[in-house]
């Protein structure tokens, strides 16, 4: 645990007795953040519509924005969803618990506040036991978006939770660095043929190998059905502009050898390159630049997710 000062987070072990203790806030309708594979979320009582609405108003996000329900076990579904698809239960079956989300048809326990006032919600089991456990105590399935401001940066290690929201829940369970690093992949799964709605940590090719066939195009719409489809998004505080190689002098993510000590050398692989962006961002941003600086990645497929993050990261600011 650590408040060395007011911008600090006081973080909380995973022990059996701050689970319990978590869980309880939950069932009071409170709000704890949890860790998953993919980053640190903010959690709440998915039944619980004032629960619910806490979650926006502490991160400052659309009421249209829908929020991922997440389970512990399929038999929570029948508290989530009210149709089960073919296609759903081929990738439930594959990558649960995984980062991976699918879009239902939700059942009459889910309120509104959860969806966006859409009739589908969006559901995935995490990879992670500390939120297994959290959820299973609680016995209730939970919204949990990232643990951070509307459009900012996604924590991916507890320390990175925003200290405004730290503020506003019961506890800050660690769980160590999140394994994935980026958000999960949604799938809308209640049309046919399935179709990505943000891409993650499960690639297209995986999604498409485990179905059999192609997946559906997305249509244009402005109708938001998953979070993340804003075009501004996993922003940091500082302009991010992309470069085809750092300048000596610049601050940013590249694949050479750093050339001073704010550049940040990144894996070429695509999955430990989405591993440590967040990471990597939230480090460059705290010496607050002028901009941050990305080397092109890759433009090969297993690349869509960290090229998704990157792209809205580098949208311009509407402020």
């Amino acid at each position: 645990m650590r408040s060395d000062s007011d911008d600090d987070v006081v973080i909380s072990p995973p022990t059996p007795l701050n689970l319990q203790i978590a869980a309880d806030a939950l069932l009071r309708g409170e709000l704890v953040c949890m860790p998953t594979e993919t980053v640190y979320g903010i959690a709440a009582d998915a039944t619980n519509p004032e629960a619910v609405r806490q979650i926006f108003a502490a991160k400052d996000r659309p009421a249209d924005n829908p929020l991922i329900v997440h389970i512990s076990d399929f038999v929570q579904l029948e508290d989530v969803v009210s149709e089960w698809t073919d296609a759903a239960d081929v990738l439930a079956n594959r990558f649960w618990p995984g980062p991976l989300t699918l879009v239902l048809k939700k059942s009459e326990m889910i309120p509104n506040e959860v969806t966006g006032g859409l009739e589908t919600v969006a559901v995935r089991m995490p990879d992670h036991p500390v939120a297994l456990e959290l959820i299973e105590l609680a016995g209730i399935p939970l919204a949990a978006p990232s643990a951070n401001r509307f459009m900012h940066l996604s924590p991916t290690r507890a320390e990175h939770v925003d200290p405004r929201i730290a503020e506003r829940v019961a506890m800050v369970l660690d769980g160590g660095p999140c394994r994935i690093g980026l958000e999960s992949t949604v799938v809308d799964v209640s049309v046919d043929p399935p179709r990505i709605l943000r891409p993650g940590g499960i690639s297209r090719g995986q999604i498409q190998a485990a179905l059999g066939r192609p997946l559906g195009q997305l249509p244009p719409s402005d109708v938001r059905r998953s979070p993340g489809m804003y075009l501004r998004h996993y922003a940091p505080k500082a302009p991010l502009e992309f470069v085809e190689a750092l300048e000596p002098d610049a601050v940013g993510l590249g694949f050479g050898t750093p050339r001073n000590d704010r550049q940040i050398r990144m894996p070429d692989d695509p999955n430990a390159y989405a591993a440590g962006l967040y990471a990597a961002l939230h480090r460059l941003d705290a010496g607050n630049p002028a901009v941050i600086y990305v080397e092109h990645p890759p433009e090969e497929p297993e690349w869509e997710a960290v090229h998704d993050r990157l792209r809205k990261a580098a949208e311009p600011s509407k402020d």
